[in-house]
């Protein structure tokens, strides 16, 4: 699951910086940037909920 989620950050990341520096049109740069940053959020909450607590 772990692995999963990390994938999905980092691939969330780059779409994000994609969005932000290669994309003209505005509509498609908000939505973009809106959907990667929902799934930064989920999978950065997700990650620190599974850590392990020592």
């Amino acid at each position: 699951m772990k692995p999963l989620l990390w994938t999905a950050l980092i691939a969330a990341l780059a779409a994000n910086v994609y969005a932000s520096l290669g994309l003209d049109d505005s509509a498609t740069q908000i939505w973009v940037n809106v959907t990667s940053g929902v799934v930064v959020l989920a999978s950065a909450t997700t990650l620190f909920t599974l850590r392990r607590r020592t």
